[in-house]
């Protein structure tokens, strides 16, 4: 047996806790052991003293009541921290629900822009200059024929832009109004 397993036989042998065999068997090999009865003597010194002085607390409930009481503070205690954690600060509404709308709604508008099909006017057009009652004038391509309109009287001017026909028949025409001053 160990020394560590021998002193807590004693101590197991000093507070009752063995059974009547095992502690006769006990007591007989401690009488040939010095060092044993010198720890059993101070060990029983030890006991004495420390029952003289322990200070007897009377509860005025039961345990179970007092644990319980002092088990509902606790949590009492704890739920002030968890409400403050729940407060939405003006940070917390920013790290929460704005940025990730934000990026939610940079995502969208890049699919939306990557899924645009190309529009037919954003073609690149060679642009040709026209000369109309003085006035210079851009076209879309040479294809185009621009006829210009004048009304002194009323101050205006009308300017119909039309495609020039490939063959004899006319293509159509988009006419555009301008005031001129």
């Amino acid at each position: 047996m160990s020394e560590m397993d021998a002193e807590l036989k004693l101590q197991a042998f000093l507070d009752g806790e063995l059974p009547p065999a095992e502690a006769a068997e006990f007591k007989a090999r401690l009488e040939g052991d010095a060092d044993g009865r010198l720890l059993l003597a101070e060990l029983q010194n030890t006991c004495g003293a420390l029952a003289g002085h322990e200070a007897e607390i009377k509860l005025p409930e039961s345990r179970e009541f007092f644990w319980s009481k002092i088990e509902r503070e606790i949590r009492r205690q704890e739920k002030p921290e968890a409400a403050v954690a729940r407060e939405w600060s003006w940070t917390t509404w920013l790290r929460r629900l704005a940025l990730p709308l934000a990026g939610m709604a940079v995502m969208t508008l890049a699919l939306v822009v990557a899924l645009q099909p190309a529009h037919p006017l954003a073609v690149v057009r060679p642009v040709a200059v026209a000369q109309v009652d003085g006035d210079e004038m851009e076209m879309a391509t040479d294809d185009m024929d621009a006829t210009t309109f004048r009304d002194d009287d009323h101050n205006v001017t009308m300017v119909w832009f039309s495609d020039r026909p490939a063959s004899s028949q006319f293509t159509g025409a988009q006419p555009a109004a301008s005031v001129a001053p």
